[in-house]
């Protein structure tokens, strides 16, 4: 075990003096898990969707533009007119809103269809719509039996009674089917399996073909060492390589990002541990089977990038076919994201990612296997 270990922290050490290191480790991971995290955000929490809507507001009274502050507070996600291609429905307020009301006549408001839209997004716009209607129905009641004047209603008055707590208050939230990973929860677990294995593949693979070009591995074998202690010590020295970067991404994601990692701390980081294993076995698998450098890193790159877009890296599978679970379930990364995904998105339990962790410890010990048995010096 000392030999295996004393393996790892000196290839860990020459890491450290490697610059192009830091680069591909810290800089540009962070990078795209910035710009990733806000192209896929979406608008709002995604446990509660908010579809667009125009609002065509015609009264150019004080109860069009309190009704719109009520649509507001319920998380209505209000567009311009000029954006009216994008949006899912259209709530029109007729000119004769506030005259209507104060006449003590009904007033409709028209809610209007927009041919590509989802009856799913109309539907819940229509419910907060429903929302907003009894709430500002009912803080008119509440303006108008606050005094005993009989005064005719107010933008005064109206927006006290808005602005008093209310009474009553109903939480409701969207239950059944888990929300699709969006924002830095889906950018930082898939840009860091996504570089975490292309960094182990490559600085495994190259430094091994390297370092047989060299005879460095030549050297090492007079030693009293066995082949398989050398094979292990050089996927250790990737593993604590590996451990680095998801300290410091773990450590970014949960107080410069706020990813939701919370309880599900250890879980998450002993998915990483176990994915980083594996690309550390595959790396030395790979510079074990491949000579050339070049070529190595060439295959390295390629085959993390494959397995980083069919396994859920680049986009949510829950978006996707049902063929390309299919194929991500093929994967080591297509497991470590459903692992993660549980565990930060989904707020599943520990529990839940026994399955995905008992796959890629199979993945591991497989490339463990091969690695030891393909290793040439």
């Amino acid at each position: 075990m000392k030999r295996i270990l004393d393996i790892g922290v000196n290839d860990l050490r020459l890491f450290t003096k490697s610059r192009s290191a830091y680069i591909w480790f810290f800089i540009v991971p962070l990078v795209f898990v910035y710009f990733m995290g806000f192209a896929n955000r979406g608008p709002g929490d995604p446990y509660n969707r908010r579809p667009p809507v125009v609002i065509d507001n015609q009264d150019t009274n004080f109860l069009g533009r309190l009704f719109l502050d009520e649509l507001s507070a319920q998380n209505m996600w209000l567009l311009s007119p000029t954006n009216r291609e994008s949006a899912a429905r259209v709530i029109a307020i007729p000119s004769n809103f506030t005259g209507n009301v104060l006449r003590q006549k009904q007033a409709r408001v028209q809610f209007l269809r927009h041919d590509s839209s989802e009856e799913a997004d109309a539907a819940i716009i229509e419910i907060r719509l429903v929302r907003a209607l009894i709430a500002m129905n009912g803080h008119i009641l509440a303006a108008a039996t606050g005094t005993n004047s009989g005064e005719t209603l107010t933008e005064a008055n109206l927006r006290g009674a808005m602005a008093k707590p209310a009474a009553v208050e109903l939480h409701a939230w969207f239950a059944g089917r888990k929300p699709v990973p969006s924002g830095f929860n889906f950018s930082l677990p898939g840009n860091l399996v996504m570089y975490l294995v292309m960094n182990l593949l490559i600085f495994g693979g190259a430094t091994l073909a390297a370092e047989r070009r060299n005879g460095v591995i030549r050297r090492l074998m007079v030693h009293p060492i066995t082949r398989l202690e050398l094979v292990m010590g050089k996927i250790c020295g990737l593993m604590l390589a590996g451990i680095v970067q998801i300290i410091f991404f773990l450590a970014v994601g949960r107080f410069v990002f706020h990813v939701n990692l919370g309880a599900n701390l250890p879980g998450v980081t002993l998915t990483l541990l176990v994915l980083a294993w594996v690309a550390g076995s595959l790396g030395v698998l790979i510079g074990s089977l491949i000579t050339s450098e070049d070529r190595v890193a060439g295959i390295c790159i390629l085959s993390s990038l494959l397995m980083a877009a069919l396994g859920g890296c680049w986009w949510p599978l829950e978006i996707g076919p049902p063929m390309l679970k299919t194929i991500a379930l093929c994967l080591p990364t297509g497991w470590a994201m459903q692992a993660l995904h549980q565990l930060i998105s989904f707020g599943s339990g520990f529990g839940a990612v026994l399955l995905p962790l008992a796959v890629l410890a199979a993945f591991g010990a497989a490339a463990n296997f091969l690695a030891a048995r393909c290793f040439r010096s």
